[in-house]
């Protein structure tokens, strides 16, 4: 806690030193007229706790200071009002007659207009590892000084995939119907070759991105080119953990700041205890304070000084870099108060954004407890988190297909998926999606059976939430024999590397098979984007018969059927069964074939197909 660190009094010391050589300013500047008053400066450098700073500047205040276990920290919080000017700030910093002045930039606030959005059910998310994506520039494959260079041999290390060939293959993602960009993490993760931090869950730097990727301006840029493209962009964090070649692991500020591995070892991975009445303390704190793996050091967020650090890491990324919106990974493995207070924070300060946070949990009744406001345990407690990742969704349409027709089997489940929907306060903000970077591919696990493919492709961008397509899933990518499960769902796309023999980015180098199912994707996607009911609909569903789940969603002015029939051979489609909705309409259109339906009487749905009917 703040208020039991001790505040250096720079007399209590009678150690010389030489003059303050500040080795780290995090952050490294800040904005005048920001949307929150309170901003912690970590000062780091030879012996710089035993210093005391003060500072004359309009406007701003320095509220207060502390030293902490390693001396060579000072954390300095000050008030900034909204009349302080950009400009400037001289922090002096003094010991034993010796002073330094340090310059600290207020910048210039730029316009809003066009950043921090958010997003919602109105969009389309692309889900992509910038290292496995394109690899725009091959100058910045191996830096000099970093740990990993790029190996194209080995399928764990990195491949060399950068923010260059993100920004150049934007018009392949928005002609896919995408509105919305979700990007793995970017951040440094200067790890050893053995872990292999190619996915960037391993931050060794909270401030800067990958020079493996590119610098931070060139990250800026790409958002500026997504959003003139008319599209959003999402920022994957991490502040369960970081990599253990982070610099604060060589010098810790304080014995606390991470969490002992002797004692805890690693996570138990159980987040579907956090809103468990019954859980023993011990399993509790092995979820909270065990390492997610021994390469990633576990952060105490119960440290306020830390906890600070974080949440304004999070605020300074969001302004400058105008990001719409954060994926939050491992949401469930921190202290769930502390959580609540960022999501609540981050959203004070950014009232149009949105954040999702990654709930991989067992049931929905564990799922729903994440999202803000939720209605299942009456334990008190407001997670401030409007969107949850709705693992219950993907799991269910990754059995449903290969599972015959049941009470409980087969496309029952996804009946399910809507049927348990009271349990979250706001099902519209799930994020829903088919597979993921940690999953297996949707076409692997449906024994790259194409039509169960195309059945689920439309049912995810008909369900209620936020749709995710991960990379690759637009040409129906399977697995290839890599260096591992991870690494054989993480493929690179052909043709993002100098030297490919194809390019799956232009038409003449997709095969016949991956631009019809491209032409298919995009179809849809484009489609989606007009589709009120698809984006905004309230649903109304039937139980599931003999293998065939109908689904209605409804909107003002318009409203779609949607028949899932799991079975080989064509259904007869009763429409006196369906009458509710039916009765007020004569015909439907099928969105991808452009085909007629009488939907004023009885009409075959073909076997194994989804159809997606807009009712006229």
């Amino acid at each position: 806690m703040k208020k039991l660190l001790s505040l250096v009094l720079i007399s209590f010391f009678t150690v010389t030193a030489a003059t303050a050589q500040v080795d780290r300013i995090d952050p490294p500047f800040w904005w005048a007229e920001m949307p929150v008053q309170e901003l912690q400066i970590q000062l780091y450098g030879d012996e710089l706790g035993l210093y005391r700073a003060s500072i004359d500047y309009p406007g701003v205040i320095l509220k207060s200071q502390y030293a902490v276990d390693s001396e060579n920290y000072l954390f300095l919080y000050f008030d900034i009002s909204p009349k302080a000017k950009p400009g400037t700030m001289k922090i002096t910093l003094t010991h034993h007659g010796k002073a330094r002045t340090i310059d600290y930039e207020l910048k210039q606030r730029d316009s809003r207009v066009g950043k921090n959005q958010g997003f919602d059910s109105s969009d389309l998310v692309y889900l992509m590892m910038p290292d496995r994506f394109a690899n725009g520039n091959p100058d910045n494959d191996t830096i000099e000084g970093m740990l990993e260079a790029a190996n194209r041999q080995d399928p764990t290390k990195r491949q060399g995939g950068d923010i260059q060939g993100v920004m150049d293959h934007l018009d392949y993602i928005k002609d896919l119907g995408m509105t919305a960009i979700w990007f793995t993490p970017i951040f440094e993760n200067d790890m050893y070759p053995e872990y292999g931090a190619y996915h960037g869950y391993a931050a060794t730097d909270l401030y800067k991105v990958d020079r493996r990727f590119g610098s931070n301006e060139e990250y800026k840029a790409l958002i500026d080119a997504v959003h003139d493209k008319g599209m959003t962009v999402i920022m994957d964090m991490i502040h369960n953990h970081i990599g253990d070649q982070h610099w604060w692991m060589k010098d810790l500020p304080t014995k606390d700041w991470v969490h002992d591995f002797e004692t805890y070892g690693q996570t138990n991975y159980r987040g579907v205890i956090a809103g468990d009445p019954y859980i023993s303390k011990a399993d509790k704190d092995r979820l909270l304070k065990g390492w997610f793996v021994k390469e990633m050091p576990d952060l105490n967020q119960h440290n306020e000084l830390l906890a600070d650090y974080l949440i304004q890491n999070t605020i300074w990324w969001i302004e400058y870099s105008g990001i719409d919106g954060i994926r939050m990974d491992t949401y469930v493995f921190p202290y769930e108060d502390y959580m609540a207070r960022w999501a609540k924070e981050v959203l004070e300060a950014y009232p149009e954004f949105n954040i999702v946070g990654e709930s991989w949990v067992e049931g929905v009744i564990a799922e729903a407890y994440w999202q803000y406001d939720e209605p299942g345990v009456d334990d008190g407690y407001n997670s401030h988190l409007p969107s949850v990742t709705d693992f219950q969704f993907a799991l269910s349409t990754r059995d449903a297909l290969n599972e015959n027709f049941g009470w409980n089997t087969g496309v029952t489940k996804l009946f399910y998926v809507f049927n348990q929907d009271a349990a979250y306060a706001d099902p519209m903000l799930n994020v829903i999606f088919l597979d993921n970077h940690d999953m297996s591919r949707i076409f692997e696990h449906v024994g790259k059976d194409e039509a169960k493919f195309r059945m689920l492709y439309k049912f995810l961008l008909t369900a209620r939430g936020i749709p995710v397509v991960y990379y690759g899933t637009e040409l129906m990518m399977g697995h290839e024999n890599r260096g591992g499960d991870d690494e054989g769902w993480r493929q690179t796309m052909p043709g993002g590397w100098p030297g490919d023999s194809r390019s799956v980015f232009s038409r003449n180098g997709r095969t016949d098979k991956e631009n019809e199912i491209y032409d298919f994707a995009s179809k849809l996607g484009k489609w989606r984007q007009t589709s009120d009911a698809a984006r905004f609909g309230t649903t109304l569903h039937f139980l599931p018969e003999d293998g065939v789940y109908v689904f209605f969603r409804i909107h003002d002015n318009q409203t779609i059927m949607v028949i899932m029939n799991q079975n080989d051979d064509a259904k007869t489609i009763n429409a006196h069964r369906y009458r509710e909705v039916l009765e007020s309409f004569t015909s439907g259109t099928e969105v991808e074939t452009d085909k007629k339906f009488n939907v004023g009487s009885d009409f075959q749905a073909p076997g194994k197909t989804t159809l997606v009917l807009e009712l006229d």
